[in-house]
């Protein structure tokens, strides 16, 4: 990856986390999970997949769906940068006037599947990567899950359902931010170790740094990483990237900030300071 190219990639990261802080107020929304996710849906939509503003109905082009759709403050600042949603719609979050609010919908483009309740997409992810498979096509099918949505047995059924089919058009990727909710993961229900518990269901497996732009280069460059298998991608993240003051702590999962404490993180994120917030307004859900 030359200089050019990942300078405008942390400048894209950049804004997107922009609109995901200002969506944290009036209502809030769940700014951790969704900044932790946001250097890997950046990088998904405007290098790897074959999505743009022209070709979302296209029958040749790739397919995102988002299992851990609490993080679609990310996806929504993502789009917006695409040019696929107008930035102006930010303004309608959790407003009854619009479509955009706390989970994905298919009313709003580039959304292809609604997602909230943990575990369900990556079935979902299956049947469409069989679908293509069927069908002789060549699009690549991503699912994007959370650390600790692997808890849901439902998973682990989609993971050995996709090794049987032999599905190596799918890829999952995991926002390993080592947190659920307000709680560690490891803390909770270990999770690892993790590689070790993919490659038994017969999946090829790369671990990443989630936030490195030549990481993710270099991984999905490499894909599929073995035919006939499915592939899936670890990518170790912070909860909260970008934000010092909120990283890695698990009270910081579903936020609703002041309009104070919004202009105050923003000029955190771009290094201005390091801040105290004014309060400790807090939604935990």
């Amino acid at each position: 990856m030359n200089e050019v190219k990942l300078k405008k990639l942390e400048q894209t990261a950049l804004r997107v986390r922009e609109h995901i802080i200002k969506l944290s107020t009036d209502g809030g929304c769940f700014v951790g999970a969704s900044l932790s996710a946001t250097d890997l849906i950046v990088y998904l939509y405007t290098e790897f997949l074959n999505l743009n503003p022209t070709n979302l109905d296209d029958p040749d082009r790739d397919y995102l769906f988002l299992s851990k759709g609490h993080d679609v403050p990310a996806l929504y600042g993502t789009l917006v940068e695409m040019g696929v949603l107008e930035a102006e719609r930010l303004q309608n979050h959790l407003s009854t006037n619009d479509h955009i609010y706390w989970h994905p919908n298919t009313q709003i483009p580039g959304i292809e599947f609604h997602s909230g309740s943990l575990g369900h997409l990556p079935a979902v992810s299956i049947g469409v990567a069989m679908d293509l498979k069927i069908s002789g096509s060549q699009n690549r099918v991503v699912c994007i899950l959370g650390d600790g949505e692997l808890n849901e047995g439902s998973v682990w059924e989609a993971v050995m359902v996709a090794h049987a089919h032999k599905l190596d058009n799918l890829i999952f990727v995991v926002d390993r931010n080592n947190f659920q909710a307000n709680m560690a993961t490891e803390d909770l229900i270990p999770l690892e170790p993790l590689v070790d518990k993919f490659e038994a269901f017969g999946w090829e497996v790369c671990r990443i740094d989630g936030h490195n732009f030549l990481d993710l280069e270099e991984a999905f460059a490499d894909l599929p990483y073995k035919k006939h298998k499915p592939s899936v991608i670890i990518a170790d993240t912070i909860r909260g990237k970008g934000l010092p003051s909120i990283e890695a702590r698990a009270d910081r999962w579903f936020c609703n900030f002041s309009s104070t404490e919004i202009e105050q993180l923003l000029q955190e994120l771009h290094g201005e300071h390091t801040t105290t917030l004014v309060s400790e307004t807090l939604v935990v859900r």
